[in-house]
């Protein structure tokens, strides 16, 4: 398994097309929803990719709000959840905000993904919120400056 940054129009149609069928086609969000003005290679977010076996299963990006890097989209394909690729989403979109600088990151996660979050560092900073008509919460994780 591995991770890879977004930098062409084919990673970028890859990404997509695993946000379609997992935000949209599993979990009911509708598609004018998912996607947005910084869903483009133009530098606003960095998108990664995460492969299994040379097969993009999972995806999200990296966007910049007041100086903390937010990490959104995350998502992997259902058959390949279970293999750690979640956290190579994250541990890949942290680095990258540190190597912007960020001294924090954000993420409005899912209410049934918090205990995972929180494994990986993660703090649970607000109620419980509805997006898409999906239960969230927003978790913080200082960056460690190494």
């Amino acid at each position: 398994m591995n991770a890879k940054r977004v930098t062409t129009d084919e990673d970028l149609k890859a990404a997509f097309a695993i946000r379609k069928e997992v935000f949209v086609r599993e979990q009911g969000v509708p598609l004018e929803d998912e996607f947005d003005q910084f869903d483009t290679l133009n530098g606003i977010c960095e998108h990664i990719l995460v492969y299994q076996q040379d097969q993009p299963v999972g995806t999200g990006r990296l966007r910049f709000i007041d100086g903390v890097g937010k990490l959104e989209r995350i998502c992997i394909l259902e058959p390949y959840r279970k293999f750690g690729l979640g956290k190579v989403i994250l541990a890949t979109l942290e680095g990258l905000a540190a190597e912007r600088g960020a001294k924090k990151v954000k993420l409005h996660g899912q209410t049934h993904a918090e205990g995972f979050y929180k494994k990986l560092g993660y703090q649970t900073a607000s109620d419980i919120f509805m997006e898409d008509g999906i239960p969230h919460i927003l978790m913080l994780k200082e960056l460690s400056s190494k």
